[in-house]
């Protein structure tokens, strides 16, 4: 019983830390039509700038700020000097986000070393939790709140605002967000930025549960592209769900078929892609 407990706790933290990190990255699809392979990146990179933060002996919350706003500086870097000059080349952009992701694999390899750097959790979320009889990790339920809460600006964001319906509007039809004279290109900036923040804020709070160390990029990056693909590109309902259906396959698929981990966890999004190639709930893309 105890196995079952944790495991489902572990899945829901985990989860939700990975809507964090995918939900800037299903917007972005959504919207530019192209993976952004570097986004593992700005996970590991946020990952990185949060312990260096904390390290120095800054706050954690205050290292998840700059960890968020360093790698949006980075992203909207990336995005303004390097991807808009590559607008309508898909291949070379692609291509060139891979790249990225190498060499800022590379840069942290170089300046953080190949070691892992173990991140503590706030000093007041370091007591576990009992539920239930059992303890728990009190920071992996904060994450969670912490991805409810960002889940519900997000929504906000996306559904009650004049940017948001911009934002929709470019997804679902770009030609047409174009004609009635919405600044598409603007839009690129705003929801890569978003992305990036999100990403770079994620790392920092994934660090007191997955650490930071090289290689963590390529870790994340499938899980995301999963998620996007189970939950549509563009849709924020489907990175939510997606990212639990994901959590939830991966902790328990990795405990109880560890031969078998990648399989049961890649198998949903081959049987998504045959039937509903647009995913569960977002829209073919044009």
């Amino acid at each position: 019983m105890q196995f079952w407990i944790v495991q489902t706790l572990n899945s829901i933290s985990f989860g939700a830390l990975l809507f964090l990190l995918s939900s800037g990255f299903s917007l972005a699809f959504g919207l530019m039509r192209i993976p952004n392979l570097a986004h593992g990146a700005f996970y590991m990179l946020g990952a990185y700038f949060g312990a260096t933060v904390v390290y120095i002996g800054g706050n954690f919350w205050l290292a998840a700020l700059a960890a968020g706003a360093g790698v949006g500086l980075v992203g909207i870097a990336i995005e303004r000097f390097i991807l808009r000059p590559l607008a309508g080349n898909v291949q070379g952009q692609v291509l060139v986000t891979l790249g990225i992701s190498f060499i800022i694999a590379d840069i942290c390899l170089l300046v953080w070393t190949g070691d892992p750097w173990t991140v503590p959790a706030p000093p007041l979320l370091r007591r576990p939790l009992l539920i239930a009889g059992y303890a728990f990790p009190t920071y992996r339920l904060v994450v969670v709140l912490i991805a409810l809460i960002a889940a519900i600006a997000l929504y906000l964001l996306m559904d009650r605002t004049r940017l948001g319906a911009m934002i929709r509007a470019g997804v679902d039809d770009m030609e047409m967000a174009r004609g009635v004279g919405i600044p598409v290109s603007l839009l690129f900036t705003v929801v890569f930025l978003l992305g990036a923040v999100l990403a770079g804020a994620a790392g920092a709070f994934g660090g007191p549960i997955l650490n930071a160390y090289p290689g963590l990029d390529t870790d994340m990056l499938p899980l995301a592209l999963i998620v996007v693909i189970l939950g549509g590109a563009g849709s924020l309902l489907g990175a939510f769900v997606g990212s639990f259906v994901v959590g939830f396959l991966y902790n328990f698929g990795i405990a109880l078929f560890p031969d078998l981990a990648y399989f049961i966890l890649f198998l949903p999004m081959v049987l998504v892609l045959m039937f509903m190639p647009q995913g569960l709930f977002g829209k073919a893309l044009p």
